[in-house]
């Protein structure tokens, strides 16, 4: 029997177009982003197909756009599951940093137009919280494992810093202050990293920079309802299961100033027998972060015209 993970991706993921030609194509992705746009107020379809790109790369933007494509493809696959497509249950929902509030809106944790205001809330308050700290990120590519707790004990010397996303062997983003980033570049060589990489963004996502958000989205989520999870769901930060509505609610919060361990995330679903991962949402970042971990698994991505039968979940 095949175990199968829907994964969701985070920010990053969007482009001009995107899911644009699905809901072309099926009228529930369509309805995703009548609803989505009815949500807002404003017609995020039209941004997220037409552009400009720079707008739709804004933090606030960026987040419910993608939150819309990747529920239109998850429409999508239940409406051919309910048509006689084979289709499969999932063992697991699992969401990359914004992702996971794609995953909650999946696993029925809240609703669609709950979850599109919530994320421009929460892009809303990244960008202000961000204002006035000298923020940044930075991508440290070939360091061994072992040497990132080295690393953010000689980069923490220079300010605040930390490991944001630990997304494949190799491959992870620290975040904090600039002083520190700026070190940590050198500090990484010196430990045996390939390179590093400074990301154009304007806040230092996953990082104690992020405690005035972390504020603000607790006060805006505890006025918005939430269900316990029909699909398990995993933390960020540990990959522990999320199975009720309180834990959930809190994990929106914690994610802002925690990192995302996205291998360990991927590693705790194989333990317990998932063999599979499907990327729901644009691109297939996700998808090769897992075949990197785990290059024996089967993982696609919904959004890859290369998918066989992308409608099609494995039986």
């Amino acid at each position: 029997m095949t175990l199968l993970a829907y994964v969701f991706p985070g920010q990053g993921s969007q482009s001009v177009g995107m899911a644009q030609a699905l809901a072309a194509a099926s009228p529930a992705a369509a309805r995703v982003f009548v609803d989505a746009d009815a949500a807002l107020g404003e017609p995020l379809s039209r941004l997220a197909w037409e552009g400009p790109e720079e707008e739709l790369n804004r933090t606030e933007n960026a987040q419910p756009a993608i939150l819309a494509a990747s529920m239109a493809y998850l429409a999508v696959l239940r409406e051919r599951a309910s048509a006689g497509s084979p289709a499969a249950t999932p063992a697991f929902m699992a969401g990359h940093s914004m992702g996971q509030y794609s995953a909650m809106v999946g696993a029925g944790v809240m609703s669609l137009a709950d979850g599109v205001r919530l994320v421009r809330e929460r892009g809303r308050l990244m960008q202000a919280s961000g204002s006035g700290r000298d923020g940044a990120m930075a991508a440290i590519i070939g360091l061994d494992d072992r040497g990132l707790p080295e690393l953010v004990a000689q980069a923490a010397r220079h300010g605040i810093f930390g490991v944001a996303n630990r997304n494949a062997p190799g491959q992870v983003v620290v975040s904090g202050e600039r002083t520190a980033i700026d070190a940590a570049a050198e500090i990484a060589k010196s430990l045996g990293a390939k390179r590093s990489i400074a990301l154009p963004v304007s806040v230092a996502a996953h990082s104690p920079l992020m405690a005035e958000a972390a504020a603000g989205m607790r006060e805006v989520l505890a006025s918005v309802e939430f269900h316990d999870p029909s699909v398990p769901l995993l933390a960020n930060a540990d990959a522990r299961p999320l199975t009720t509505a309180e834990a959930c609610r809190a994990e929106l919060v914690e994610h802002l100033t925690a990192g995302v361990d996205w291998v360990r995330a991927v590693e705790s679903m194989l333990a317990t027998g998932v063999t599979t991962f499907v990327e729901v949402g644009p691109g297939k970042v996700l998808t090769n972060l897992i075949k990197r971990i785990a290059p024996d698994a089967s993982a696609q991505a919904l959004d890859d015209s290369s998918t066989p039968d992308r409608f099609a979940l494995p039986t």
